[in-house]
């Protein structure tokens, strides 16, 4: 019997990662969908994503993007939604394989009867076409009568940046690029058009910024947006340089200041103490050098080059040319 794992895409790992980082933000998406009234203060409780499913001669290993519940009034609802990049007919059937396996795990046996409740299921479709559906339904046939249920179907490239500040979805931020994705060879040739797109993506980080500084989201979920918001440009704008370069130098840049200005902030704060407790700059010198060496894998993580790293490094720490390339060194000599 053979063993068999899904594939999985970059766009898979960016909606896990939201789940992960940004669980609260799913809450108004569940409420577009399935029209609740969650006041996005519930408590969500993440439910095991890995399921195995049997076949004749094989066992799948499946990884649901996201199974969960939402706990209120005492009352917990489970919920699985699923993030797809392209449109494809075998969909309906994993929904239903997962959402079995889910309904096992929540089943109860009373007096020989096996109640099974089946989690309320969605799709998010980062593309579509006209035969795309709004809503799947699987029937259920049995000797006894037959059910059915929907899936309904949310397009992403129905949401623009004012609807989606308005309904509060910022879940669905780091996909907007999907929006102009059929139009990317016309912008990446069109000095005006390139310039509207950034443009709107600058519009995103202020408009984020403003709900940072009112309280509405912390920092971290800020720069979680626009960091998870540059790794789908970069892949889908693999083929566009200027359309890449130009996005990503936004919504990028915005992670960078973030992430420099706290790792500068320990950095004097550590530095100056030291400083006072020991008289001398060589106590600076060593903070300096491990809150760099800090800094600089963080910027390896995020697929940072070489040169990017050295020129980052020099801007964000005054350093010159070589000071910045032997803490690169350094960098790697201990890593």
């Amino acid at each position: 019997m053979s063993f068999i794992e899904s594939f999985k895409t970059p766009y898979d790992d960016v909606y896990r990662t939201m789940m992960q980082e940004c669980k609260a933000l799913i809450i108004p998406v569940i409420n577009e969908i399935f029209k609740t009234d969650y006041s996005g203060k519930e408590k969500i409780i993440s439910e095991e994503n890995e399921l195995f499913i049997s076949g004749e001669n094989y066992i799948k290993k499946k990884i649901t993007d996201s199974s969960f519940s939402i706990n209120k009034n005492f009352i917990s609802n489970h919920y699985h939604l699923e993030c797809q990049s392209t449109s494809d007919g075998s969909m309906i059937v994993r929904m239903y394989e997962y959402d079995s396996q889910i309904a096992l795990k929540h089943s109860e046996i009373n007096d020989c009867v096996l109640n099974i409740r089946f989690p309320k299921s969605a799709v998010l479709y980062l593309r579509h076409n006209e035969k795309t559906p709004d809503v799947m339904t699987i029937k259920i046939i049995t000797s006894g009568g037959s059910v059915s249920y929907e899936v309904p179907i949310l397009k992403i490239k129905y949401y623009d940046i004012d609807t989606i500040f308005a309904k509060n979805l910022l879940f669905l931020i780091p996909f907007y690029i999907f929006t102009y994705e059929d139009y990317l060879p016309q912008i990446e040739n069109d000095e005006e058009r390139l310039y509207k797109l950034k443009k709107e993506y600058s519009d995103i980080v202020n408009k984020l910024d403003c709900l940072c500084k009112r309280g509405i989201i912390t920092e971290y979920i800020y720069k979680t947006i626009c960091h998870m918001a540059e790794i789908v440009v970069m892949s889908l704008a693999k083929k566009y340089e200027n359309i890449r370069k130009g996005v990503v130098s936004i919504m990028g840049g915005e992670v960078l200041d973030y992430e420099a200005k706290r790792i500068k902030d320990k950095a004097l704060a550590e530095g100056i103490a030291l400083g006072r407790a020991e008289g001398r700059a060589e106590g600076r010198a060593e903070v300096l050098s491990e809150i760099l060496s800090e800094y600089i894998e963080w910027l390896k993580e995020m697929g940072k080059k070489e040169t990017e790293i050295i020129n980052e490094i020099m801007e964000k720490f005054k350093l010159t040319e070589s000071e910045a390339k032997e803490y690169f060194r350094e960098c790697l000599k201990v890593s």
